[in-house]
């Protein structure tokens, strides 16, 4: 007869220490504030536990009852001392921690030695899984008692008694003065000062989730972070997480410095660009497969013109930005680079086009507004350019443009470059009932934080400070929002007709359009007219086709091709410019004559987003005559170029197309 199949008897001594028992494993288990170390104190207890359930003989169950009494008292008393380690010791000095430790060791050994005693020395191979469960879980709330922080920036001591500790770094905490002067201890021993504004808490659950591997057989091993080479990893997408934990987010410093509003955070459209090219006008303007992969999806030749096939989309539209106002602005630790908006399709959870960016015009009279599209003698930038188009053939109907307000900035102390996010706006352009919102000119409140997250204000001193609902008190208060303007229109008539030749879904700046379509057709005709069959794969030499996406990715190479288009269409007769094949030839002279010698040639410095010193050097090479590179001047001895590359001049298929 098993012990799970015996009659209920009259609670005893047995059952009254199960009872205790039972309420200590509740009480670790409320202490345990992460879910590994939840999981922990399951696997400890029913680990100890396990043998109550086990079958015995009717004539031995009174001395099995004496036995187990004994054993699950035992581990009452340990459960008790491993409560006491779990809660939390903020003041604790080094020499309380180390006595502490030294009295659980001992406590321990004469624990397990009554244990030793009590079972007549007869081990079986549980009891040898209790006591390598419970030396682990001694380490490993050792480690948790400890109070640590994190160091959110570098601090280099200035007197003596300061502790220089770099950014990243595990503290333990000491003392907490009341002057802002923490008492703290790093890794290696050394002690000192250091303000609290530059520590910030580190978490029990991040701490756990760097020393703990759960592992198939729901055992528990402590091993310091990274995984060593042999342990195969258990939990997927390890490096994200890895990232959420380690990483410290810029705000957090800037935040505690007091350089920026509490609105600001960093920017989420531009983390998405430094992925790769996913979002970006290069990709997108690439064709995209059908669902079955055997042909294209957005384009087609129209077999009666020779031309592409146009495609209307769902959304075609024209959006000029035309300004922003009361954005908070930065601190003085901050040196701005850049003020801009990237906007893109959005549906509330997910970007659905590439990302484009507009650069703000400036005036220190008037620090808190932002302008576009200023007035120039020459031709306007594409990055001041503040007329753009948007097409998206999304069926969402929660679709609609998302605007990022943010800045590139470098720290006056650290040199450190980074993007933050002044603040976003959504403008949906469907209603409830699916029908297009009206084409005007809208006024769209600022929101700070970022679109995942609750809407928070942008600058703490746009905030309501009472409960007045009067009409005046409402009209003061919205004159102090954050806002961007912008105006919806439909394109023109010719713009439209080029508009219809892109792909379906794709955004950028209204005066390349033309270009845009240009390079469609020229696509259209290598990968529908000139392949022998539609399953030919091998690369088309081209050029043209291989380089010109990524022109669209540095706005001044877009810029000088413009200008270099423009002046050779001036030209040409009218006849001519309504003829295709004639522009198609002749979109390929220029830009192999003006553009291609630039891209690859070895004087050019990288392409580096809001950095004065590049953008003027690459300025210089690209307008200045005497640095201006010919056909003539690549084919001289003392021209130096890039070592010649097959992806120069060959288009691939294959890794172009997208899904």
């Amino acid at each position: 007869e098993e012990w799970n199949n015996m009659a209920p008897r009259k609670k005893g001594p047995l059952q009254t220490v199960q009872k205790e028992t039972d309420d200590i494993k509740k009480r670790v288990c409320i202490s345990m504030s992460d879910g590994v170390s939840l999981f922990f104190c399951h696997s400890l207890f029913l680990s100890l536990c396990v043998q109550a359930e086990e079958s015995a003989p009717i004539g031995n169950y009174e001395q099995l009852k004496r036995d187990e009494e004994e054993r699950l008292r035992a581990q009452q008393d340990r459960l008790k001392a491993l409560a006491q380690k779990l809660q939390p010791e903020d003041n604790s000095t080094e020499g309380e921690e180390d006595s502490a430790e030294e009295d659980s060791e001992e406590e321990d050994e004469s624990q397990e030695e009554d244990e030793e005693d009590d079972v007549h020395n007869d081990k079986t191979k549980e009891d040898a899984a209790d006591d390598e469960v419970d030396e682990t879980a001694q380490n490993y709330t050792a480690r948790k008692g400890i109070r640590t922080y994190v160091a959110l920036s570098d601090f280099t001591g200035e007197e003596e008694g300061d502790l220089t500790v770099q950014k990243g770094a595990v503290l333990r905490v000491l003392q907490k003065n009341e002057d802002g002067w923490w008492l703290a201890q790093d890794a290696k021993g050394n002690k000192g000062l250091v303000p609290r504004n530059y520590l910030k808490v580190r978490s029990q659950q991040n701490e756990t989730n760097s020393r703990i591997v759960v592992c198939a057989n729901q055992s528990l091993y402590p091993h310091p972070y990274p995984f060593p080479p042999s342990q195969p990893r258990t939990l997927q997408n390890w490096d994200t997480i890895r990232r959420a934990v380690t990483e410290i987010d810029a705000t957090d410093v800037l935040s505690a410095m007091g350089a920026i509003p509490p609105g600001f955070r960093t920017s989420t459209l531009s983390r998405l660009l430094e992925e790769g090219t996913s979002y970006r006008a290069s990709h997108y303007i690439q064709p995209r497969l059908s669902q079955s992969e055997l042909c294209f999806k957005d384009l087609q030749m129209d077999p009666d013109t020779g031309k592409v096939h146009s495609r209307s989309s769902r959304v075609c539209l024209t959006v000029t930005l035309w300004s922003c106002r009361m954005i908070p602005p930065p601190g003085v630790g901050l040196q701005v680079l850049s003020r801009h908006i990237r906007f893109c399709a959005f549906n509330g959870t997910e970007v659905l086009s590439n990302i484009h960016t507009v650069r703000a015009t400036y005036n220190p009279t008037s620090p808190k507004t932002w302008s576009f599209s200023p007035r120039m003698s020459n031709m306007l930038p594409c990055l001041l350019d503040g007329d753009c188009f948007i097409r998206c053939d999304s069926d969402s109907p929660e679709l609609g443009i998302l605007f990022e307000l943010g800045i590139t900035y470098i720290r006056n102390s650290t040199g450190e470059r980074g993007d933050l996010s002044c603040g976003w706006a959504f403008l949906k352009l469907f209603d409830e009932n699916g029908a297009l919102i009206p084409l005007r000119t809208y006024e769209l409140t600022v929101h700070g934080g970022t679109p995942y997250e609750a809407e928070a204000d942008a600058d703490a001193t746009s905030t309501k400070r009472g409960t007045s609902t009067g009409v005046l008190q409402q009209m003061l208060l919205s004159r102090k929002l954050p806002k961007l303007i912008v105006k919806l229109k439909p394109p023109k008539t010719r713009v439209r007709e080029q508009l219809n030749l892109l792909p379906d879904t794709i955004t950028g700046c209204l005066s390349t359009v033309h270009l845009l379509s240009l390079y469609r057709q020229l696509l259209a005709d290598a990968l529908l007219l000139d392949r022998v069959t539609m399953q030919n794969a091998d690369l088309i030499c081209n050029a043209v086709l291989a380089t010109f996406p990524g022109v669209l990715d540095q706005s001044d190479l877009m810029d000088a091709f413009r200008k270099l288009w423009t002046e050779s269409e001036s030209n040409l007769k009218r006849s001519e410019k309504k003829d295709i094949t004639v522009l198609k030839k002749h979109f390929e002279s220029v830009y192999m004559s003006g553009v291609f010698p630039l891209l690859h040639s070895a004087e050019m410095p990288v392409y580096f987003w809001a950095d004065e010193n590049t953008e003027n050097q690459r300025a210089r090479l690209i307008y200045s005559p005497e640095h201006k590179i010919s056909r003539e001047t690549m084919l001289s001895s003392s021209h130096t170029h890039q070592a010649f590359d097959i992806s120069q001049v060959s288009y691939d298929l294959l890794t172009s197309a997208w899904r």
